[in-house]
């Protein structure tokens, strides 16, 4: 009985995740985000520039538009909270895995929309 409760659990926590990084789509996405948090991290620790850098934004390109929603709701609670680093961190990780699995989602609805009209019919 425990067992079979078990399974449920798991089952039920393998369907987002799924949608997050269980197709090409997603995946696609989500190696593009990790490529541009690496030239962002080598640009920060390793380039010395005598003004700012504008590589960061390339981050925030690819989280938008729901990062921006997060820092609208930060700024609800306080101007403070919103613009710590710590923040923006979890926003911005937060974003790309809505949107991944906003991407994951469609795909699925897509390929269901495909599946049904591969099936025959019957006469």
């Amino acid at each position: 009985m425990k067992s079979g409760r078990l399974n449920a659990l798991v089952r039920l926590g393998r369907g987002p995740a799924r949608l997050v990084y269980g197709n090409r789509a997603s995946q696609i996405y989500l190696a593009l985000v990790a490529a541009a948090a690496v030239f962002v991290t080598v640009d920060t620790l390793f380039v010395h520039q005598d003004d700012a850098s504008l590589a960061g934004v390339w981050l925030f390109f690819l989280a938008a538009p729901t990062v921006f929603l997060f820092f609208v709701g930060g700024s609800l609670v306080g101007d403070s909270f919103a613009s710590s680093s710590g923040f923006g961190y979890v926003a911005l990780i937060a974003s790309v895995l809505i949107q991944a699995a906003a991407i994951g989602a469609f795909v699925r609805v897509l390929g269901d929309r495909a599946g049904d009209a591969r099936t025959p019919r019957e006469a």
